[in-house]
């Protein structure tokens, strides 16, 4: 079984506390069995697969098999086309460059819903979104990479693992995926 999930903010991809603030995966109704592949965290939104096959984990983390991912980001100030493109390039975090990645500007901006609670609203500091597209998941590293170009993230949203999208599926809601859609999150075919 192969579950999409909507992550909403404040949510850890585990099933067991930790002792913060944030909620569990064990509060959505998962079937028994299910594990997240990969994760999100707690300050990010959107597609999280969950399964009870271990074959997924495998296909899906394996850094060599450049498994992409797209996210929305939410960034302070607008950045220009150098910023993008330094972003695409890969920048350094950590003491390691990222690998290249597809970087580009979301014009007109997506129509989301508000983040509950909402983002920090700075009047005098104008915002803007971007999208990016990479085949490698380091910890908080979309977080990081938009920082090293100067542009901070505020809100950051997973909305496609291979070709599967995450559609109009609502915060905190999940779904089995279908065959088609199982091909999709590999990439063999749109989602």
């Amino acid at each position: 079984m192969l579950i999409a999930f909507n992550k909403p903010y404040g949510v850890l991809s585990r099933f067991t506390e930790d002792g913060s603030r944030h909620r569990t995966l064990a509060g959505f109704g998962f079937p028994g069995g299910v594990y997240p592949i990969g994760r999100l965290d707690a300050d990010s939104e959107g597609l999280l697969l969950l399964s009870d096959e271990a074959r997924w984990t495998g296909r899906l983390l394996d850094p060599r098999r450049g498994h992409p991912r797209r996210y929305w980001v939410q960034v302070e100030r607008e950045p220009g086309p150098e910023a993008l493109e330094r972003l695409a390039r890969g920048v350094g975090i950590q003491g390691v460059r990222t690998r290249p990645c597809r970087a580009w500007r979301l014009d007109p901006p997506p129509d989301l819903p508000p983040r509950d609670p909402p983002i920090r609203l700075r009047l005098s500091v104008p915002t803007a979104w971007i999208g990016l597209e990479l085949i490698e998941g380091r910890n908080r590293q979309v977080r990081r990479m938009t920082a090293a170009v100067g542009h901070p993230t505020l809100r950051l949203i997973r909305v496609q693992i291979g070709a599967l999208r995450l559609g109009d599926l609502a915060p905190g809601r999940w779904r089995v995926l279908d065959a088609r859609e199982r091909r999709a999150v590999e990439g063999e075919a749109g989602g």
